[in-house]
């Protein structure tokens, strides 16, 4: 792919009144063990850095547009147990409304846990009770006219269905969080979508092919009445450019990765909140690119996800833009 091409737009600050973002999906409780190198094999490994948050990929995004200063509200589920009520007092004392959260009388938590390397790649052990997501509240058009756009990761299907086809009827952006799902539930969500921002492995899987130009065509092709991007980490963001017709690339920002943990979620939650916000899709890209690349620069997870000052600082001395991609 082609090198970016310069990009000096003068970084915005939130707007007021802040916009909000419905984030649907994921609420985890995370155990971080910070260690050395990732195992290749059974024995024992000594971590030297330890730390437990709530988050999860709807939880995490929720968290970045808080700290982007957008109002972030959460629909998840936990169980009726101590790690669940963690799991809702963390959130909230995180700055994320959880009044619509579910508690599932006899279901347990879900909980991870990861390795993360000193390079910044993680090993994930995650557990999900099947029974947290049974029960599907009915969603309306009227409570999503609540919020300025909707984010739903793959983690509740039957939810974020409901939500995205309420978001679209009530003429809010449905924003699906496409990551590596179970058989057939990127295929019932995606209709539902306006913006479809998928992680490489599952673009990749559902495409069949590896080469991330072909990927986007083969992906606009397959939800051609979505913006399509794809995210793919230190080799940046691609996606389909619909008033050119052109894909486009931005390069990652450079940074030394010190926890890459929940940096997709990041990204997607710094997406929701600015397109809530009537961003253009080139200046969204390159805010959500820079909010999961300065978290990656910190360990903890979401914890690292930036506030709306420091992306706009970083953004002032990142003069890169977005290029036609080339194969």
């Amino acid at each position: 792919m082609t090198a970016s091409s310069a990009f000096a737009p003068t970084p915005e600050p939130a707007p007021d009144p802040p916009r909000r973002v419905l984030c649907i999906g994921a609420a985890v409780l995370d155990t971080l063990f910070r260690v050395r190198s990732l195992p290749t094999g059974q024995g024992k490994i000594l971590p030297y850095e330890m730390l437990q948050v709530a988050e999860g990929m709807a939880s995490s995004a929720a968290f970045a547009v808080a700290r982007l200063g957008g109002r972030a509200s959460l629909w998840g589920a936990v169980g009726d147990d101590v790690t669940g009520k963690r799991i809702i007092s963390d959130l909230d004392d995180s700055g994320i409304d959880t009044s619509g959260m579910t508690v599932v009388q006899g279901a347990r938590s879900a909980v991870s846990t990861i390795l993360i390397d000193d390079e910044g790649e993680r090993l994930i052990v995650p557990f999900y009770d099947e029974q947290l997501h049974h029960t599907v509240r009915p969603v309306t058009e009227r409570q999503i006219s609540a919020f300025d756009a909707v984010l739903a990761d793959v983690r509740w299907p039957r939810l974020a269905l409901g939500a995205l086809v309420a978001a679209g009827k009530a003429g809010k952006p449905a924003i699906l969080d496409g990551d590596v799902a179970g058989e057939g539930v990127i295929e019932m969500l995606a209709p539902a979508a306006s913006h479809i921002v998928f992680s490489q492995p599952a673009a990749e899987r559902l495409a069949g092919t590896a080469d991330l130009v072909e990927t986007v065509g083969l992906l606009k092709r397959k939800f051609g009445h979505a913006f399509i991007s794809v995210t793919a980490g230190e080799n940046g963001s691609l996606w389909f450019d619909d008033p050119s017709g052109e894909i486009r690339h931005l390069a990652a920002p450079k940074v030394r990765a010190v926890d890459t943990l929940a940096a997709g979620d990041i990204f997607h939650g710094a997406f929701a909140l600015a397109i809530a916000e009537g961003m253009p899709i080139e200046e969204t890209m390159r805010l959500s690119s820079m909010a999961a690349a300065l978290k990656c620069q910190v360990f903890g997870g979401r914890i690292g996800a930036p506030t709306r000052a420091q992306v706009c600082d970083a953004l002032r001395d990142w003069n890169i833009g977005a290029v036609p991609a080339d194969k």
